[in-house]
C-alpha cells in the first residue's frame, strides 16, 4: 500500500484540537503533527480529520434471515456515516460456542465495508463456553436478564455464575437489564386485558423493570469483579444507580444511544411499532432531555453505540404491535446525530471523539479509535459547515426509513477511511468488502 499524507486539516482527538498532518503508510498511522507530505497527498484544508467511529452494539442478522439487515448492507451505511468499526451480534443467530464463532467468520468474509468484532450470547446451559471464546477473539459477551428477542434471560445464581466466568477469563460483557418477573406479568396483564394500543410498550417495559434488574445486576459486578457494560442506558435514574456502584468499586460502563436523547416516550401512541424498542424512550419533557445531556456533560456516560436493529417500515406493521419486531434502524444516523449536537455546543468535537471511538475501543481493547502512531489508519473527514438533511431515500440500511427522517443534521462526512483506503465520499460507500474481522488486543 502507497504512503498517504493527509495535509491542511484539524486534527481532533480525545483530548483536544490541533492543526497537523498526518502520514499513513501501511494501513497503519506512521506519525502526526510535523510531518512532511509524502506520497499520495490528501488536503484537508477547512476539515476535521477525525479517527473512524467504533460502534460496539450492532445487530446485522447474517448469518440467518437477513431480510432484516445484513453485513453489506450494514456495513455500508456505517462507513458511509464515518463508521469503520463495528462490534456485531445477532439475536436470531447467535454466537454460543468457539464452533459458532468460527462458521460465522468463515461466512463473513468479503461481505463486510468496515472492520468487526463479534460479541456472543451467554445461554444459561452453556456458561462453560466463555473461556473457549474468548480463546477465539470474542470481543465481549451479551447477557440479558429477561427473555428477550428469542434469548433466555440469566437472572439470580446463573448470572452471578456467568459473571464470575467472565471475569476469570478476563473478559467483558455487555448487560441488557430489565426484569424478568416485571416484565412477565406486565405482559400477562396487558394481555388480559386485551391491550393492542403501541401505549402499553412503556407499561410492558417499565422503568421500574429497568432500575430493577439494574441495581441487582450492579451488585452482582461488584460482587464478581466483572467488567461489564450496562447496554442503552435509558435515564438519568438508570445513570444514577451505576454511579453508586462505580463509587463503591464496580467497573461498569453506561452505553449511551442516541434514542434515548432525540425520541420522547409518548412518540409510541402516534408511530406505533416504529418506535417500539426496548427500554423505550423515557424522556417526557425537556427538563428530562437537559438532564441526559448533562449526563454527558460530566463523564456519566461512558461512550455511544447505536443498538442497530433495523426493520423495513412493512415489517414494522406487519401483524398487531405485540407481533412487530423490536428495534431501529442507526448506523445511518449516529455519527450525524451527534456531530450536529457537537456543532450546537450540546458537547465538544472532543467528547464525541472519546464517546464514540477511542472509549469503545479501549472498553473492549481495540486497537482503533484514535489518531497515534501504530493504530490502524481509519479516519473520517468532516466539513463544519455542510449539513445533512435526513431523508427515507438517504437510507443505505436496509430498514429504508430513519426515526430521524426529515429532521437536517449540522456537519457533513465528506469522506471515510479504512487502514488508509477510502471506503467511502459524499454519503456513497465504494462497496470494497475489505473489512476484517478484529480480535481484543490483550
Amino acid at each position: 500500500m502507497t504512503a498517504m499524507t493527509i495535509v491542511g486539516g484539524t486534527l481532533v482527538s480525545a483530548e483536544g484540537q490541533r492543526r497537523g498532518n498526518i502520514l499513513i503508510d501501511e494501513g497503519r498511522f506512521v506519525a502526526v503533527g510535523d510531518v512532511d507530505a509524502r506520497g499520495e497527498v490528501i488536503d484537508a484544508t477547512g476539515l476535521f480529520v477525525m479517527p473512524g467511529m467504533v460502534d460496539t452494539h450492532v445487530h446485522l442478522m447474517d448469518p440467518g434471515d437477513t431480510e432484516r439487515e445484513d453485513f453489506p448492507s450494514g456495513t455500508r451505511a456505517a462507513a458511509a456515516r464515518g463508521v469503520t468499526t463495528i462490534v456485531e451480534h445477532t439475536h436470531s443467530h447467535p454466537v454460543r460456542s468457539p464452533g459458532d464463532l468460527r462458521e460465522k467468520r468463515a461466512h463473513l468474509d468479503g461481505r463486510a465495508n468496515v472492520d468487526f468484532g463479534l460479541a456472543a450470547h451467554v445461554w444459561p446451559d452453556r456458561i462453560d463456553q466463555i473461556d473457549g471464546l474468548e480463546a477465539e477473539g470474542i470481543s465481549f459477551h451479551k447477557i440479558f436478564t429477561c427473555d428477550t428477542h428469542g434469548v433466555p434471560g440469566l437472572a439470580g445464581e446463573s448470572l452471578r455464575t456467568a459473571l464470575a466466568a467472565v471475569a476469570v477469563a478476563d473478559g467483558r460483557c455487555l448487560i441488557h437489564n430489565e426484569d424478568q418477573i416485571l416484565t412477565f406479568e406486565a405482559e400477562r396483564r396487558l394481555r388480559r386485558a386485551d391491550r393492542n394500543d403501541p401505549s402499553l410498550l412503556t407499561e410492558w417495559r417499565s422503568r421500574e423493570a429497568e432500575l430493577k434488574a439494574v441495581g441487582e445486576t450492579a451488585a452482582l459486578v461488584l460482587e464478581t469483579g466483572v467488567v461489564a457494560t450496562f447496554a442503552h442506558v435509558s435515564s438519568p435514574e438508570v445513570l444514577d444507580v451505576i454511579e453508586a456502584y462505580r463509587d463503591l468499586g464496580a467497573d461498569i460502563a453506561a452505553e449511551a444511544c442516541p434514542q434515548y436523547f432525540a425520541l420522547d416516550e409518548d412518540e409510541v401512541a402516534e408511530h406505533g411499532a416504529l418506535r417500539k424498542f426496548t427500554p423505550p424512550a423515557r424522556i417526557r419533557d425537556e427538563t428530562e432531555r437537559a438532564a441526559m445531556w448533562a449526563a454527558v456533560s460530566r463523564g456519566g456516560f461512558s461512550h455511544f453505540s447505536t443498538d442497530h436493529a433495523p426493520s423495513t417500515i412493512d415489517q414494522k406493521r406487519a401483524g398487531g404491535f405485540w407481533d412487530a419486531p423490536f428495534g431501529l434502524p442507526g448506523l445511518d444516523t449516529t455519527m450525524p446525530f451527534l456531530l450536529d449536537a457537537a456543532l450546537r455546543g450540546q458537547m465538544t468535537l472532543s467528547d464525541l471523539t472519546r464517546l464514540y471511538a477511542s472509549a469503545p475501543a479501549q472498553r473492549y481493547r481495540l486497537r482503533k479509535g484514535a489518531i497515534a502512531a501504530g493504530v490502524d489508519a481509519d479516519l473520517v473527514l468532516v466539513d463544519p459547515e455542510g449539513s445533512w438533511k435526513v431523508d427515507d431515500t438517504t437510507i443505505i440500511s436496509k430498514a429504508r426509513w430513519s426515526p430521524y427522517s426529515g429532521r437536517t443534521f449540522r456537519g457533513r462526512i465528506v469522506a471515510t477511511y479504512l487502514r488508509g483506503e477510502e471506503v467511502a465520499r459524499d454519503g456513497v460507500c465504494h462497496d470494497l468488502r475489505t473489512g476484517r474481522f478484529t480480535r481484543p488486543h490483550r
